[in-house]
């Protein structure tokens, strides 16, 4: 900055812009409010169909989410366009008054142009009658004094000029069309997330200098500014593709088989770089669309440490995926490495997926923890699961689905796997307490419903293409890590589950805000695949449970709001009593049956994986994963978002009655589903918490029904479903007691 723009530059039009972008901020302040409230919230709560079902409902989300990103990015650009100005009035009366000081009053100063300047002592009038000789007003001390002062204070200002350039160019970059979402309070705070990426990529470009002590700093450095999306693009871009797969490479090679505060230091940095990296991959700046495209670009080559003796490093797609396995990244990005590693992996064929990647490069241990990172598939997973659009897109193909199944009998990635299963098919991302999970697509419908035949496969009838059709049949998935997801999956469609079971002409009941929700096919797949997961503990303790709570939460909304079904009280509580029995029934068969009985370690393991769960089941509650509908009147379109007062409040302490047997009223208490030796007392169970739940809701909204009459409705509702279950089950399936 030139001296003369600094003392006599015109901030006015800087103050005008500064007004026009204040008033801008609040008028998108007001219009993000209505997007949210009146076009959004409207969305949410409208029975949607067909084309609307998907294209409409996703263009209103976007649009909402646009108008949001618009007065974030409206909002930045004002705070740093206030705070430089601020600054700049502030270094332009530090100048003058420095300029203008007593001691100063003999010097003369001069721009010179292109940020210099001159600093001189004026000539005495009388210097010639000086015996000393000295032609100057003022001395070399007051000239350098005042050269320096001012230099500071224009250094200053030159970095508040162009930093503020600076990050206001790169704010509006990270996107090509719309708005970004980059939040900034200051001028300050944008520059200095600028300057620290420049410095963590200039320490990431030696990573042979780097000590622990070093790292430890690394991670201080990047942990606050992971999510930070100038920091992250800058970091990434300068470190460049190829220079960030090294970068980890290094880290992998030189810290391998750390143990104590090292491993936990390695894991930090781990997790913060794949943090930093996630948030990087959404903007769209030209260096970054060119850093994703040639990341994936480096997935055949081999990576090597520096001070390696070995010619066979990792694979560029294992440490990719090494370092996605944290974090959500752009859906683009998933897409285009996703595609081209499942292209890959499905070259092998099932059998020999593992000899592809982990048997030909096994040199190096790319994660800190669990796993060793060998596998890309597995990191792929871990990254789908925290993006559920891009793990839909992943398992939309049939094909795809059926390969990726058929893998797990020979790898060891089925956990990792169900976890991105779970994400594609309830929209809801692993780990992901808070955000409310959108109603199930026809496309989300779609995937389950074939993830349910393939399960459903009988000994040696494997789909083609699948190797899981042997003699266990594809209930043999289950065994392979898969069972906890899938039952998870299960509790999030027991709308679906129960239309299906029920019939057509049931949704009247069996409340859903679906979009497809008679899309689950046979009847014959949902039978087998509720049994074959009743095998694992944890997948049964699922299926319990969301079971339980989608009960509770269905005659709960029937009882507080009896327009929802046009016929009596009573035929709602016994078409709800004996979906409960059927579903619960299956299960309890299935336990019941030798050939899983096997399977079943010990009742202590299922009852330990019911109480495992209890407390992520009440997460399902928070973010409406099992699509109990709330009506309007009550306020909400998903059960969950009331929870705690109002309606869903009983669905919320079905968790604690099923898990505790809490006494909640009087003579109903008593734990339940402690022990499923006895199937009799399994029946019993879903009979007393259905009665548990129909009391309580008649209690809280005043509904007129007798107590014992409707508990004995409910009670010959759940056994006749329950004897029902032994019948759908011998339909489907051999049974050693049928």
């Amino acid at each position: 900055m030139d001296l003369d723009a600094l003392r006599y530059g015109d901030f006015s039009k800087l103050g005008e812009a500064v007004t026009d972008w204040e008033q801008m901020t609040k008028k998108l302040a007001d219009l993000q409010k209505d997007a949210e409230e009146k076009l959004k919230a409207k969305a949410d709560k409208a029975k949607w169909a067909g084309v609307n079902a998907t294209v409409t409902r996703e263009f209103i989300t976007k649009t909402a989410a646009e108008f949001a990103d618009a007065h974030t990015q409206a909002d930045s650009i004002t705070k740093i366009l206030r705070d430089t100005r601020d600054e700049l009035i502030s270094y332009r009366t530090q100048m003058n008054n420095a300029i203008s000081r007593d001691e100063y009053q003999n010097l003369t100063v001069i721009d010179t142009g292109k940020g210099t300047f001159t600093v001189s002592g004026n000539t005495r009038p009388d210097w010639a009658s000086d015996p000393s000789g000295k032609t100057g007003a003022a001395d070399q001390k007051a000239v350098d004094g005042l050269r320096n002062e001012i230099q500071e204070i224009l250094t200053k200002a030159t970095e508040s000029d162009t930093t503020a350039a600076k990050v206001l160019k790169l704010l509006v970059d990270q996107v090509k069309y719309g708005f970004a979402d980059a939040s900034y309070a200051d001028r300050d705070s944008a520059a200095k997330a600028v300057a620290a990426a420049e410095k963590l990529a200039k320490m990431a470009k030696n990573p042979a200098d780097m000590s622990l002590d070093d790292i430890a700093a690394f991670n201080r450095t990047m942990e606050p500014y992971n999510d930070d999306p100038l920091f992250a693009e800058q970091f990434a871009t300068r470190l460049g593709p190829k220079g960030t797969l090294q970068f980890w490479t290094e880290m992998a090679s030189a810290h391998a088989g750390a143990s104590g505060s090292e491993i936990d230091t390695m894991k930090d940095l781990q997790k913060n770089l794949s943090l930093t990296l996630a948030t990087a991959s959404f903007s769209d700046s030209d260096a970054m669309q060119d850093w994703k495209k040639d990341l994936v670009a480096e997935r055949n080559t081999n990576f090597r440490a520096a001070n390696s003796t070995s010619p066979i490093g990792a694979l560029g797609a294992q440490v990719i995926s090494s370092l996605i396995r944290e974090g959500k990244y752009d859906t683009e990005f998933l897409d285009d490495y996703r595609e081209k590693i499942f292209k890959a992996d499905k070259g092998a064929g099932d059998a020999s997926t593992d000899d592809l990647w982990v048997k030909g490069y096994d040199g190096l241990d790319l994660v800190f923890g669990d796993g060793n990172g060998r596998d890309p598939l597995e990191g792929l997973f871990e990254g789908l699961s925290h993006n559920p659009e891009a793990a839909t897109h992943a398992f939309e193909s049939k094909s795809d689905l059926n390969h990726m199944l058929g893998t797990t009998m020979r790898t060891e990635r089925g956990e990792s796997l169900g976890r991105a299963l779970e994400a594609a098919v309830t929209g809801v991302a692993n780990g992901d307490s808070t955000s409310m999970a959108p109603p199930h697509s026809a496309a989300q419908v779609g995937i389950m419903a074939n993830i349910m035949e393939a399960v459903a496969q009988p000994a040696g009838g494997g789909l083609m293409g699948t190797s899981f059709g042997g003699s266990g049949g594809g209930s043999g998935l289950v065994g392979t890590g898969l069972g906890d997801s899938f039952g998870n999956m299960a509790a999030a469609y027991m709308p679906e589950i129960s239309q299906t079971l029920a019939g057509e002409g049931s949704g009247s009941i069996f409340l859903t805000n679906s979009d497809s929700p008679d899309g689950l096919g046979k009847v014959r797949d949902v039978v087998r695949f509720l049994s074959a997961v009743s095998e694992d503990p944890s997948g049964r303790a699922g299926i319990v449970l969301g079971e339980g709570i989608y009960t509770s939460g269905l005659i709960e909304s029937h009882l507080a709001n009896p327009s929802l079904f046009d016929g009596p009280e009573e035929q709602v509580l016994e078409r709800i009593g004996k979906n409960a029995g059927i579903i619960e029934g299956i299960v309890g068969h299935s336990v019941a049956d030798e050939e899983v009985r096997t399977a079943i370690e010990s009742e202590e393991s299922y009852n330990n994986a019911l109480k495992a769960k209890g407390d992520f089941a009440k997460t399902w509650i928070a973010v409406g994963v099992t699509f109990v509908e709330v009506p309007p009147a009550y306020g909400g379109a998903a059960m969950g978002a009331v929870v705690g007062g109002g309606v869903g409040a009983i669905a919320g302490a079905a968790v604690d009655h099923l898990l505790e047997g809490q006494k909640l009223n009087g003579a109903r208490d008593g734990a339940l589903y402690t022990s499923a030796g006895d199937l009799y007392d399994s029946r019993d169970s879903v009979s007393r918490h259905t009665q548990w739940a129909a009391q309580e809701s008649i209690e809280q909204y005043q509904v007129n029904l007798p107590r014992e009459s409707t508990d004995a409705l409910i009670g010959n509702a759940v056994t006749e479903g329950w004897d029902a279950s032994s019948e759908f089950l011998s339909n489907t399936k051999e049974r050693p007691h049928a």
